[in-house]
């Protein structure tokens, strides 16, 4: 263990005074860690490789239930606690800022924890910037604080015997959190504030911490906050090759020139076409356009349902692509702008990528006032239920990694058959899975074949039903 400050060193001589009690502390302050667990829960689901630093008795750790759980923490008394309460995970004594403690470990994590210790850290960035050897691109580094609005009430907590007394701590707003990231090379992928009642209340404060303390406004007092991010020095894969997917119903004029059109932006291009039980011979089409081009790697379905959902995870259940793409037939998303989505992807920018439609001026024609009213409207709504800035949530084009649409659909079961479009099981699958989102902002274009299968008034009350469903399933959790 690297020489220590003597603020550290009175840290750890605190720890160590109240590592036989933690136990009895925690169980006053037992509603108080529930709510902690639930949204770290929403986070990291059961069965994931974790590691917490700062661990404590490991309590936090156990309660994830992961596959493979790692607690490391400066207490020695800590530890010999974890190990005597979580006897089937593993715990270790090693100072978080000292790059040695980690060198044992040869294989990344799903995810990085470190709730709180992050206050009694010396050298924040250097400390994050440590991590990065731990990381795969799909590892998240979750970090939990208190926010220091509470530091009196706190304080008084701790004279009246309801608060385990802590030395002094960095003061940390989630602004710093996320600059320091950043300085460190993590890439912030969301933030947000929770729990406005860190006491029972016979209900009411689990009431208050569900429905109120994440409004905007009022987050802004909450306790809690919590910074989701991924390393920058692993976001970078090798992908070679894209599936481009056209789920097409009536589109029969749109079929060669979707074919024309589509830039050979990768080397490796699939083009898949599902059709989707049309009454103007668009599957013939689709024959004859693959017998025409045969240079191109083209691929015909038939989707066995109803529904865009049910065309596209059709498709993209035998999709050999690196990356999967969805082109809607109508053209209306120019195929001439694929490869924006591309280099958003392969250069680790982002790892969902969302085409967004209301950046740019519209064609004349190309959207209904009404249409494009709500969607602004929906668009406010979903930024602050996602953590994520969204323009537009039903633009076709949606862009992500096969391997992470293999784990979207293993934890498809979190929010069941509720989309029939698969917008909303691509957007809230992906923030279920903390991606890095990009809005990437297109050229929407006015269709020149066929007509529109969208109806302003039901599909505006299925977004108003898509709000509530996230709301339920994201934010109030």
């Amino acid at each position: 263990m690297t020489q220590m400050s003597p603020r550290k060193a009175a840290i750890l001589q605190h720890s160590e005074a109240y590592a036989a009690d933690r136990e009895r502390w925690r169980g006053k302050a037992q509603f108080f860690h529930r709510e902690d667990e639930k949204y770290l829960h929403f986070l990291i689901p059961a069965g994931a490789r974790v590691l917490e630093i700062g661990c404590g008795t490991g309590d936090t750790l156990a309660a994830l239930q992961p596959s493979y759980g790692v607690g490391i923490d400066f207490s020695s008394g800590m530890i010999e606690q974890a190990k005597r309460l979580h006897p089937h995970l593993n715990f270790k004594v090693g100072d978080a800022e000292d790059a040695s403690t980690f060198a044992e470990f040869d294989e990344p994590f799903d995810f990085i924890l470190v709730m709180d210790t992050i206050g009694a850290i010396e050298d924040i960035q250097k400390f994050l910037e440590q991590l990065h050897p731990l990381c795969a691109r799909h590892t998240r580094v979750i970090v939990g604080y208190f926010s220091h609005l509470w530091q009196p009430i706190l304080k008084l907590a701790e004279v009246t015997g309801q608060r385990m007394p802590y030395p002094p701590q960095n003061a940390l707003s989630p602004a710093d959190l996320r600059a320091l990231a950043s300085l460190a090379n993590f890439d912030p992928v969301k933030s947000e504030q929770r729990v406005l009642m860190p006491l029972s209340l016979f209900g009411i404060g689990r009431l208050i911490n569900r429905f109120i303390s994440i409004l905007p406004g009022f987050r802004f007092f909450a306790l809690r906050h919590y910074l989701v991010s991924r390393s920058l020095q692993s976001a970078i894969e090798n992908l070679k090759s894209v599936t481009v997917v056209v789920p097409a119903r009536n589109e029969r004029g749109n079929i060669e020139p979707a074919v024309q059109r589509i830039p050979q932006f990768c080397d490796d291009i699939e083009i898949i076409f599902i059709e989707g039980h049309s009454q103007d011979g668009t599957y013939e089409e689709m024959e004859r356009v693959k017998a025409a081009y045969p240079d191109k790697d083209i691929k015909l379905m038939r989707q066995p349902g109803k529904g865009k959902a049910d065309a596209v995870f059709t498709a993209y259940d035998v999709a050999r692509g690196d990356v999967l793409m969805i082109l809607d037939a109508d053209l209306t998303m120019p195929p001439e702008q694929l490869p924006k989505f591309w280099n958003a992807i392969k250069s680790g920018q982002g790892e969902f990528i969302n085409g967004s439609r209301l950046v740019y001026p519209l064609e004349d024609d190309a959207m209904r006032f009404l249409n494009l009213l709500a969607n602004k409207i929906f668009s406010y709504l979903f930024s602050w239920l996602l953590n994520q800035r969204y323009t537009d949530t039903l633009c076709g084009t949606k862009v992500m990694r096969r391997t992470d649409y293999y784990r979207l659909r293993e934890g498809k079961a979190y929010f069941g058959d509720f989309d029939p479009f698969g917008d909303f099981d691509l957007i809230f699958g992906s923030s279920k899975l903390n991606l890095k989102t990009i809005d990437l902002p297109i050229r929407y274009a006015a269709r020149e074949y066929g007509e529109t299968q969208i109806s302003r008034f039901s599909h505006g009350w299925m977004l108003l039903q898509m709000v509530v469903f996230a709301f339920f399933k994201i934010k109030a959790v």
